[in-house]
């Protein structure tokens, strides 16, 4: 308890020091005992009047991984940047690079959510594989990289599956299922859902065709074929085999002579 106080009595004299060098050490130890909190706090106003000296960079370097400690990825993130933009061959460079991408990997929400932090995640990332391909945390960023566009896609897909569900409700929601699957299949062409957007296209062009005045039943069914010819032959085993195959007995019979 003793200590508790000496060391709260320490920080309120620090924060209240003029002494740049002196908050600066302190914030130092205080990072090293893993006092994020006080560390980031001091750091925040030495990090600046440090600058041009000998301890600038590392100050600033240990502010951005002070907040990366404390989970706040999005303040980190903009240290971190500052990092490698004010010192781009600088002693902590890489590091800042890749904890930058890498907080903001942390930071990424579920799908359904608003997925800023996501994209930023992979943009960052990817810059750090660029600028260090030989770094040994490449393979974490790679993965992280595959893990997040597999984030994205699938919001893509349940936006896709909300148009199905849709249907013509308020217009033609199958349309614009289809658009979003086909836009999601150009942008993660190595998605592990693709089978699943194939799929939903299928359904959503047999819907549009089942639903078509007369005139042009027979031109979307025959495209509804062509669809389910591509979708069996890119998934012969797929789980959805009976499901396709009905679609495809049900649009044979809508183009028969």
């Amino acid at each position: 308890m003793l200590c508790a106080l000496v060391s709260c009595g320490e920080y309120n004299k620090v924060l209240k020091s003029k002494d740049v060098d002196y908050r600066y050490e302190y914030a130092k130890r205080a990072f090293d005992e893993r006092k994020f909190t006080q560390a980031a706090t001091i750091l925040e106003t030495v990090y600046t009047p440090l600058r041009g000296t000998a301890n600038g960079e590392e100050a600033l370097f240990l502010l951005a991984m002070s907040n990366f400690e404390n989970k706040d990825y999005l303040n980190s993130g903009l240290y971190f940047k500052t990092y490698y933009s004010r010192y781009p061959r600088g002693k902590f460079a890489e590091l800042s690079r890749f904890y930058s991408g890498y907080g903001y990997y942390l930071d990424s929400p579920d799908p359904q959510l608003d997925q800023t932090a996501t994209k930023k995640a992979i943009e960052e990332l990817q810059n750090f594989i660029d600028y260090y391909p030989e770094s040994d945390r490449v393979s974490i960023a790679q993965n992280a990289i595959y893990e997040m566009q597999d984030k994205l896609t699938l919001k893509e897909l349940q936006n896709a599956q909300l148009y199905y569900n849709l249907g013509n409700f308020l217009g033609n929601n199958y349309e614009a299922a289809i658009i979003t699957a086909q836009n999601a299949l150009k942008d993660f062409p190595y998605s592990k859902y693709r089978e699943d957007f194939e799929m939903l296209i299928l359904k959503s062009k047999y819907q549009e065709a089942r639903l078509s005045v007369d005139e042009k039943k027979a031109e979307r069914f025959r495209d509804v074929i062509d669809e389910y010819y591509s979708f069996t032959n890119n998934y012969p085993d797929t789980k959805n085999r009976k499901e396709a195959d009905n679609i495809f007995e049900i649009a044979k019979r809508h183009t028969s002579d």
